[in-house]
């Protein structure tokens, strides 16, 4: 058997009485989690799930999404996570794509789900939390819903999906990302890797990422859970909260993206902190500003590791490890098992430079050629496309056969992913990203796609026409700004459409600035040219 979850059920043989997930003062120990575990999973088995069906999770981080998360894989479902922040016009499309016949959602989300069943196959609604209203009529509380514990493991294959979480790539809907038991299986035991002396069963991670993302899925949440460690989640990011309850349980990990780093370093006690108990940070989900990994480390005596990773990957391919040294401004170097190659756009392998990171200001030489007076070397010549092989790596889109020739290529009898990130590597295996997906912004480590909400926002009737790039912002990295033309007539304001898109969409979204434009700059075919709007 397989089956991602015997991971867990290993940890609940050997760690019964250890702790397996804290929340607000309350500790599940690893028996206690198994079976409810088993019991959610009876719960599904009973509401006709079988193996390979969707169960929908639109939690944010809380003990039921872990349950719910295993419990699905114990029953021979698939979990497709859902983004807590969607409105129901979001959660439409990743329901209908994924055929999910059970939704397990915070009772507060609820009728979002009602909203779209009837354009859904959503059969069962289970609900988490509420004042004793499950949020519909025919809606059950997740503690009504449990089964039994003692359900028996479904067997699953290596290769049978266990996760479809859904990433849009540049345009056009969400796509669902199949990861199968081993994609999973393989990324979280890397994951376990990743601190010196790996996670170890002694070891508290702060719960603050996302759980429908990969990321906190799998780098901390899994890598928790396998390890006998305890994980501490957080339903939402708030820096003091996060501090005092590392301060308080003495937590040894933190992963977590750039804005929340940013964010602790800039509260006004952290200087007067004591987070001595951290042996290991790391940041993903977007480049972090070497100021603040400075004054984090300055303050707290504790180092922040980069890596790297995508929703394909199960997400980490690059990490600087603490056992083989750390290069700022480097994703890392590959996680064992794991391949990588920068390539042209011929699929021709693009030569190393000697050591980086490239400087990019001045002559643009490499920063051991500027030491050493070797040379320069223009940034264009050393970079190409990152493309990755693995285990980790999806076994494809789901129902998305032209994406999925455009996503690989077979060369020398491995299957390449393309990432779409442009980069460089040097001759000690340290890779770096220099950009990312056209147009794509990446904001306090979300995506927002741009086209999203270009095409709500025409569908405001005072907008003629509209354009949304990412501008540069010092706390989130990049936000989102929308160029507006005024439909003849129309009135509305800047807080009007940034109102408009805060009903409809997700908050991270919103554009936070708003200019109005008489006309926006197109080719001759008529396609807008961002670059003059982001002004390069």
């Amino acid at each position: 058997m397989v089956n991602l979850v015997e991971s867990v059920a290993a940890a609940a043989d050997e760690h019964a009485d250890g702790t397996a997930v804290g929340f607000r003062g309350r500790e599940l120990t690893y028996g206690e989690l198994w079976g409810q575990i088993g019991a959610f999973a009876s719960g599904l088995a009973d509401a006709g799930v079988e193996p390979g069906d969707r169960v929908g999770l639109y939690l944010p981080n809380l003990p039921q999404f872990v349950v719910g998360f295993h419990g699905t894989l114990r029953a021979g479902g698939v979990v497709v996570p859902m983004n807590p922040q969607y409105k129901a016009r979001e959660i439409e499309h990743l329901l209908s794509d994924s055929g999910a016949d059970v939704v397990v959602a915070l009772a507060d989300l609820a009728p979002f789900v009602e909203e779209v069943r009837e354009e859904t196959g959503v059969e069962h609604l289970v609900t988490v939390g509420g004042d004793g209203d499950a949020g519909a009529d025919d809606a059950v509380a997740f503690e009504e819903f449990c089964g039994t514990p003692g359900f028996e493991t479904v067997e699953r294959d290596a290769d049978d999906v266990a996760c479809q979480p859904y990433t849009s790539g540049t345009t056009g809907q969400p796509k669902g990302v199949l990861l199968t038991h081993e994609n999973l299986r393989s990324n979280a035991e890397m994951s376990r890797s990743l601190p010196r002396g790996g996670v170890r069963a002694d070891d508290s991670l702060l719960g603050v990422l996302p759980l429908f993302h990969i990321y906190g899925m799998t780098v901390v949440m899994n890598a928790a859970l396998f390890a006998g460690g305890a994980y501490f989640p957080l339903p939402s990011w708030d820096a003091e909260e996060a501090m005092d309850l590392i301060e308080r349980e003495g937590l040894t990990m933190m992963h977590g993206v750039p804005a929340m780093y940013n964010d602790v370093v800039n509260q006004p006690d952290a200087e007067d902190r004591n987070l001595s108990s951290l042996r290991m940070c790391g940041v993903g989900g977007a480049g972090i500003p070497v100021e603040v990994l400075r004054r984090f480390e300055e303050l707290f005596d504790a180092t922040i590791y980069e890596g790297y990773g995508l929703t394909e990957t199960s997400p980490v391919t690059h990490f600087n490890s603490a056992d083989e040294g750390r290069r700022v401004g480097s994703i890392g170097r590959t996680l064992p098992g794991v391949e990588a190659r920068i390539v042209d756009d011929g699929f021709e392998a693009v030569d190393p430079v000697p050591e980086g990171p490239v400087d990019e200001g001045g002559e643009g030489g490499t920063a051991s050629e500027s030491r050493t007076g070797s040379g320069e070397t223009d940034l264009d010549d050393v970079t190409g496309e990152l493309v990755v092989a693995g285990p980790n790596v999806m076994q494809g889109y789901h129902d998305r056969p032209e994406a999925n020739e455009e996503a690989f290529t077979h060369e020398g009898g491995t299957r390449w992913f393309h990432t779409g990130d442009v980069g460089y590597h040097d001759e000690d295996g340290f890779y770096y990203v220099v950009d990312r997906r056209k147009h794509m912004i990446n904001t306090a480590g979300y995506n927002v796609y741009p086209r999203e909400v270009e095409e709500l926002l025409f569908e405001h009737e005072a907008v003629a026409d509209v354009a949304v790039v990412g501008i540069p912002d010092d706390r989130r990295g990049e936000t989102v700004k929308a160029f507006v033309v005024r439909a003849p007539d129309g009135e509305v304001s800047a807080d009007g459409i940034r109102q408009f898109c805060l009903d409809n969409l997700a908050e991270y979204k919103h554009p936070r600035e708003v200019a109005f434009v008489e006309e926006l700059p197109r080719t001759t075919t008529g396609k807008v040219q961002k670059f003059e709007l982001r002004g390069e």
